[in-house]
């Protein structure tokens, strides 16, 4: 018995002996490392393409500090692939519901991809207390007839928040005069941008120093609009069954209060939870509607949720 003990703890240490001179030729030294970190991994310089527009107004590429920005946007926009990757999977959930919006008020298509960088289409809030996908702020909504209140934030509801982004859109390109710099006064405001325009004596968005967030805001916006639509060209990959989409919905009408939105919830088989991804714009757990006015509230159809009980 002794020496069939000695016999395998002979073998044994004669394993570990050669896991560890494995494990030392397999070890990351300085020279494998660099060679495996070349071979797997590589990073290129990209090549701003010779035209690039925002709304069909071409952006100066031959102007070399707009081409320097410009390149700017598409590398980071490229190089930060986890981001870019939940961009492709929510714009082909959410581009859908706000494509006809903008088409109905005449806006380019391109004002999409503004929602994008604004708050990387989710119902994000800001320090300065924008909110909602389009991120806008309180006294806009409710300028332009959203109802915003402790029960109730129409800003998280996509279809009116797009509206409003629309009316806001449409009067910046009446005031500015281009769709560039409408898209700029959504960040800096009307006011801000006309100001700018006028101290330093130019006409296009282009031509002005701006701040930083500013600065860079159409140029992101188009860089964006560059990497979503030619995703391969950018080494984006993934199927169309990678991507999210909308779970169909029906609408019910509510104009009286509901003092229990989880009871509410169970009638249409779902939960709490699941009423609230519907509906982001309703902001408590129940409905006050003092006033009897009439809510659409959305529910999914049936057999998309697997509930556990």
């Amino acid at each position: 018995m002794k020496i069939v003990q000695k016999a395998l703890a002979f073998v044994g240490l004669l394993s570990l002996g050669m896991l560890f001179i494995y494990a030392l030729q397999d070890a990351p030294t300085d020279e494998n490392f660099e060679k495996k970190l070349i071979n797997d991994y590589n990073v290129y310089a990209l090549q701003v393409p010779e035209y690039l527009d925002f709304a069909g107004e071409p952006i100066p590429l031959k102007d070399p500090d707009i081409l320097e920005r410009m390149d700017r946007e598409l590398l980071v926009n490229t190089y930060w692939q986890s981001n870019g990757l939940l961009m492709f999977k929510r714009a082909k959930k959410y581009f859908p519901i706000m494509e006809p919006i903008l088409e109905k008020y005449g806006i380019p298509d391109d004002f999409k991809y503004l929602a994008v960088i604004e708050s990387g289409l989710t119902n994000a809030t800001s320090p300065a207390g924008a909110r909602g996908v389009w991120q806008i702020m309180r006294s806009t909504g409710r300028e332009n007839g959203l109802e915003i209140n402790d029960n109730v934030d129409e800003r998280y509801h996509l279809e009116k928040a797009t509206e409003v982004a629309c009316k806001y859109i449409l009067e910046a390109k009446d005031q500015l005069g281009t769709w560039t710099l409408a898209a700029a006064a959504y960040n800096a405001g009307n006011t801000g941008v006309s100001r700018r325009l006028k101290e330093q004596n130019v006409s296009n968005y282009y031509d002005l120093l701006l701040g930083e967030e500013t600065g860079r805001y159409v140029f992101r916006i188009v860089a964006l609009k560059e990497i979503i639509t030619h995703p391969s060209k950018y080494g984006f990959n993934f199927r169309e069954k990678d991507l999210y989409n909308q779970i169909p919905t029906f609408k019910v009408q509510v104009d009286t209060a509901v003092t229990d939105f989880t009871k509410f919830s169970e009638t249409f088989g779902i939960n709490y939870k699941i009423l609230k991804i519907h509906n982001p714009w309703l902001r408590e757990g129940h409905l006050n509607n003092k006033s009897r006015k009439l809510y659409l509230i959305d529910i999914p159809e049936e057999g998309y949720y697997n509930l556990v009980n």
